[in-house]
């Protein structure tokens, strides 16, 4: 098999993709902005998509890409996956799910679309809420009391090892190109019980309090400075109130496991919220 190349090679799942395909003695390249964090023993190139010039030489040699886009929009998305048509035949991409489970949202369909249309084989990873997003929470959690916005919002919530683990099999197996997998975690919990399981695997009693709105609002506006994401992100939460995130069942048929539980995203991040 010749070379896989591994976008977002620090990320919380393309770090974990990396390892796993270096640990199964595949040739691995990690592309990555700060290349000193790359934590497995692979060939690393330093580069940015937003500069698609620094792709160019880590396409060297490469068949199959896993392509993590970084930002909220399209930007020059294009002239990135015209650089990985030129040089590998397959990409498997990791875009998302629309809150009620369905094709992709905004800029990832973009993306999507533009992948299509490149020549390329091609599978779209589509994975619901990050167990990972709840990190957000770990000063509140040290605390004893998280205050956001929706706590009846229902989630079935992945880990990231699981998303990693299913880009592995589909880079290394047959049978997906043309795939677009909806990722779920098995279970699902209101935001409210995802507090609770963190705070028991923690040791702390941790109590959930609604936060209006509006505030919330102007507190992820200071922190994600994208008005149309914001608004996006609260609209989802409201929805899962009513019509909850339902679990899929795609990594155990994709694995031959069940996918992991909250509370092993917990366990394996207690140290997070220590």
């Amino acid at each position: 098999m010749s070379k896989i190349l591994v976008t977002g090679a620090t990320g919380n799942v393309g770090s974990h993709v990396v390892s796993q395909l270096a640990g199964a003695g595949l040739e691995v390249r990690a592309f990555a902005r700060h290349p000193e964090r790359v934590r497995a023993a692979v060939e690393v190139v330093q580069g940015d998509l937003y500069d698609p010039a620094t792709l160019e030489p880590a396409l060297k040699d490469v068949e199959s890409v896993f392509l993590l886009w970084p930002g909220f929009t399209t930007g020059n998305a294009a002239e990135v996956v015209a650089a990985v048509a030129r040089h590998a035949r397959r990409v498997v991409y990791l875009s998302a799910q629309a809150g009620d489970g369905g094709e992709a949202p905004s800029h990832y369909a973009e993306i999507e679309e533009l992948i299509r249309r490149s020549g390329l084989g091609w599978t779209f990873l589509r994975p619901g809420g990050f167990a990972a997003n709840t990190l957000g929470w770990a000063g509140q959690i040290r605390q004893g009391v998280v205050r956001w916005p929706y706590g009846e919002a229902s989630r079935a919530l992945i880990h990231e090892r699981d998303i990693a683990s299913v880009a592995v099999h589909v880079l290394t197996s047959a049978g997906h190109n043309g795939a677009a997998y909806a990722l779920t975690g098995p279970e699902e919990l209101t935001q409210a019980e995802q507090a609770r399981v963190i705070g028991e695997v923690t040791g702390r009693e941790v109590r959930w309090e609604e936060q209006p709105v509006e505030e919330a609002r102007e507190r992820l506006m200071a922190a994600w400075g994208e008005p149309a994401f914001v608004e996006s992100a609260l609209t989802t939460w409201e929805s899962f109130v009513t019509r909850p995130e339902r679990a899929t069942d795609t990594v155990r048929r994709l694995l031959g496991r069940p996918a992991l539980t909250f509370r092993r995203w917990a366990e394996d991040h207690a140290a997070d919220f220590a």
